[in-house]
């Protein structure tokens, strides 16, 4: 059983939660997930780990809710547990001193770029750290990132914070301007992530994405966690999560992602009503 050491309302339906797990916390690196499961009745489902603590054991995680697993898990208190968490998982970020690199997260992707902008940068680069989001109402970690980014840059779609449009547009803009970056990270939904790497390819910008396809066992004998990139088909939770942008089939990974839509969006009412 895994303790919930705090928890914190970043944004609506976005939820941080440190959890405490020592032998995670000390193995972990940035871009590693971990697998969890609120109870034995409930299903697995992966989370980035945001940041870790390994003198205390705790990790901290943020969930958003988008079924009644990820409900469940956000509607815990300091106290409760989790049933199971397997971890870390996945092959870490690709962390190296490249020069000027740009951290692109979108929405709830923000988290996931974290702590990949805070290893960039203590290896020396120059990060320049671009920031999405529907409203002002959902930026998270704006403060924390601004520490490690020389220069922090903000869209929202509806103008309220930042400049208004979206990343993809802003990355075109400071293309076009004459700005160069040696390499990208982005992160977030299927579409802004795909949109990311459609505009550096030209540039030949190396762009590596994080992808999250549906994963059940975290260690690839499921299967479910295939995507195709390039001409190979490969397993994100063994073999990712991080790809060459430029090599990843979108279109591919956006299907199946949506398989198991209509199954969540039942469920959710369920959760709501009886609180299992």
């Amino acid at each position: 059983m895994y303790e919930i050491v705090s928890r914190e309302q970043l944004a609506p339906r976005i939820v941080k939660l440190q959890v405490r797990a020592p032998r995670v916390a000390k193995t972990v690196k940035p871009g590693q997930f971990i697998v969890l499961r609120v109870d034995q009745t409930g299903e697995r489902f992966p989370l980035t780990v945001v940041e870790h603590n390994h003198r205390l054991g705790i990790l901290t995680l943020v969930v958003q809710t988008i079924g009644s697993s990820t409900e469940k898990l956000a509607s815990l208190e300091p106290g409760e547990k989790i049933s199971d968490l397997l971890g870390p998982l996945g092959e870490p970020s690709e962390i190296d001193y490249y020069g000027r690199v740009l951290c692109v997260g979108g929405g709830v992707g923000t988290a996931l770029i974290l702590p990949v902008a805070r290893a960039l940068s203590a290896n020396g680069n120059e990060v320049v750290t671009l920031l999405g989001a529907r409203t002002e109402q959902l930026l998270i970690f704006t403060d924390e990132l601004a520490e490690f980014s020389q220069q922090l840059l903000i869209t929202t779609d509806d103008g309220s914070a930042g400049s208004q449009g979206n990343v993809a547009e802003k990355l075109t803009e400071l293309l076009e301007s004459g700005e160069r970056f040696d390499r990208v990270y982005a992160t977030g939904p299927v579409p802004m992530m795909r949109a990311i790497a459609d505009i550096t390819e030209p540039y030949a910008i190396k762009t590596l994405v994080s992808l999250n396809p549906i994963m059940v066992d975290g260690t690839g004998m499921c299967g479910g966690c295939r995507v195709q990139v390039g001409d190979r088909l490969r397993f994100a939770c063994t073999e990712g999560p991080e790809f060459d942008g430029h090599q990843v089939d979108f279109a591919d990974l956006l299907a199946r992602q949506n398989y198991y839509s209509d199954s969540h969006n039942c469920r959710l009412p369920d959760f709501s009503e009886d609180g299992n």
